[in-house]
């Protein structure tokens, strides 16, 4: 198995979940999580791995979509008596009729006073083929798998059954905790692709901080390499990673993956620029349909400008998920050609570009940075981060932060993602006069900037470089 690399905080969370478990004293010691999270995130890798390191007795079941109930049964107990479980053997030959009784078995199965892991990967996909399930999984738990040291783990890929698994509707809402597994942070894929500074943050883009896009990316390689090598491969994880994160979510030809093109692969920003864009393909109430589903799936949001003022109706939207950006922008374009054999005519597309396009892409992910890493004592009134810009989009303030509890404006500031000079006197100018259109802004108001080079320009009163953000996900 590939090396395990990051995901420190995720760890940490479910270790503190089975030290609880491990604790027999008193009466529940069972505790449950939900974790969801897009396809190929690396679920089932964090678990494994996590599973691997506390060395006590586990029970991993993977799902299969569209398994008759009686087969997924079988298979479930195939799982429990191939196990670690010091009770195994009770499951073998077991046929049982209904869910509950095999999560029975299960219980018999596990031990009374030594924790043990039980995991349910794609828990929707085995819910939604047996009527009933959910409330049978609520019944047994309370009656009986509680009652042990254990921790069991619910994973799934499809993010609105699994929202609706934990609605105050549903029979086991309040019985579990919710974990949500994203993409790999920035400094995590630093690390696995051993680049530094601006390097590692193209690292971050190209790769959407996904696991199996990350694992082609050898020490050494260059973007460049990387990206050729990719193209040159047409099952390579780079090329076939978005649809797959897709397709099981929003077919092609679907309505929401005709706006996300428009917002993905075409940069429409406003609502009418998207609207126009799907024009004669779909109505304005279907647009905002799929937006709103969009949204729930936490793959597109909308921004609005950030000063002491809501102006919810210049609103922005753009690719939430990491992991479909640059997909969406730069590979899904570009596969036409890869599908025919002219990678060489991919790259050089992609190449050309990525410089204009990354200068926007790079804006999100600054500010996701500062808001982890402020208010600090230098900036101290600020705690949301963001951009601002009036309807006309002139001028548009690449960093506006603001005191949430005050709404008074913490700090301005410019973005100018290059490697080839630090912010300049002409930069922190143009600056200076464009944030005399934010509302709150007042001289005292402190200017900031973010570039790989730095600034040395004295009215700036803090700069930020690739590596200083890198360690907001320390």
């Amino acid at each position: 198995m590939a090396r395990f690399i990051g995901r420190s905080a995720e760890l940490r969370i479910l270790t503190s979940a089975f030290n609880r478990v491990g604790n027999l004293a008193g009466g529940n010691n069972g505790l449950a999580i939900l974790i969801r999270g897009r396809r190929r995130v690396g679920k089932s890798r964090l678990v494994t791995e996590f599973i691997k390191r506390t060395h006590v007795p586990s029970v991993y079941f993977s799902a299969a979509r569209y398994t008759p109930p009686h087969e997924a049964l079988a298979e479930f107990m195939n799982a429990v008596s191939s196990s670690s479980l010091p009770n195994r053997r009770i499951a073998e030959g077991q046929v049982p009729s209904n869910f509950a009784a095999a999560l029975r078995i299960l219980a018999h199965s596990l031990p009374s006073d030594t924790p043990s892991i039980v995991v349910f990967d794609e828990i929707p996909w085995l819910l939604e083929s047996i009527q009933g399930g959910a409330g049978q999984l609520q019944n047994v738990w309370d009656q009986e798998l509680s009652q042990k040291p254990v921790l069991l783990l619910l994973l799934g890929s499809d993010i609105t059954m699994m929202q609706e698994l934990s609605h105050p509707s549903q029979p086991f809402y309040g019985r579990a905790r919710e974990m949500i597994l994203g993409p790999m942070t920035p400094l995590d894929v630093s690390r696995w692709t051993a680049t530094t500074g601006i390097n590692a943050f193209d690292a971050y883009i190209m790769t959407g901080g996904q696991p199996l896009v990350a694992e082609d990316w050898h020490d050494g390689t260059t973007a460049h390499e990387f990206l050729m090598d990719s193209l040159n491969n047409p099952v390579s994880a780079l090329v076939t990673e978005g649809s797959r994160v897709l397709d099981g979510e929003f077919p092609p030809g679907s309505h929401a993956r005709t706006v996300l093109t428009a917002i993905g692969g075409r940069g429409e920003r406003t609502y009418t620029g998207v609207l126009n864009s799907v024009a004669g393909r779909l109505s304005p109430p279907t647009l905002e349909s799929a937006l709103s589903t969009l949204v729930a799936a936490r793959i597109v949001t909308a921004d609005e400008p950030l000063s002491i003022r809501r102006s919810p109706k210049n609103r922005r939207w753009r690719i939430e998920d990491p992991a479909l950006r640059y997909w969406l922008a730069c590979v899904e374009p570009s596969l036409a050609d890869v599908d025919r054999g002219r990678p060489d005519l991919a790259f050089q597309r992609i190449q050309a570009q990525y410089p204009s396009w990354r200068g926007r892409a790079i804006e999100p992910i600054v500010r996701g940075a500062m808001e982890r890493l402020l208010p600090d004592n230098r900036i101290p009134h600020a705690d949301e981060v963001g951009g601002w810009w009036p309807r006309s989009n002139i001028p548009e303030v690449d960093i506006t932060a603001v005191d949430s509890s005050t709404s008074r404006l913490g700090c301005v500031g410019t973005i100018k993602w290059r490697d080839s000079a630090p912010v300049s006197n002409t930069d922190v100018n143009e600056l200076l006069r464009d944030a005399m259109a934010v509302p709150g802004y007042t001289p005292d108001v402190p200017l900031v900037a973010v570039c790989p080079k730095g600034s040395q320009d004295p009215r700036i009163s803090v700069t930020w470089t690739a590596e200083d953000l890198l360690m907001a996900w320390e």
